[in-house]
């Protein structure tokens, strides 16, 4: 996957950006995670790998997740946290309550930032946890 995905920014700039930003990468790969998951382990027809899918992706689940594993963290990583939970968002969740969509958001933003600062074998390991 390395191999044509091209992350060009240095650490330095990727700290600059929005925990929003990092979010929005996180949601993808976080979404990607799952999906390749599912269809590695099971035999599920698209509309129910959707279903499972959903389980895992939607903001409450992101949010119990981030509580089960937030005593893992280094400090940098609960660092990142704190400002994705605290990035002002002005879309309301549909969802969710707004502490659950908060969390969520800072555990997308955690996925999103390990994985632009190239911290796969870390990243793997938060997202094992998921499954």
């Amino acid at each position: 996957m390395e191999e044509w995905i091209h992350l060009d920014r240095p650490e330095e700039e990727i700290n600059l950006l929005s925990p929003l930003t990092w979010a929005y990468v996180g949601d993808c790969v976080y979404e990607l995670y799952i999906r390749t998951n599912l269809v590695n382990k099971t035999n599920l027809k698209p509309h129910k790998l959707h279903i499972e899918t959903i389980k895992y992706v939607k903001a409450k689940s992101q949010a119990k997740l981030l509580e089960k594993i937030h005593d893992k963290l280094t400090e940098e990583e609960k660092d990142i946290v704190r400002r994705g939970r605290n990035a002002e968002s002005h879309h309301l969740p549909k969802n969710a309550n707004v502490q659950e969509y908060k969390y969520a958001t800072a555990f997308e933003g955690l996925i999103g930032y390990l994985y632009l600062t190239k911290q796969f074998k870390r990243l793997k390991e938060i997202l094992d946890l998921a499954v």
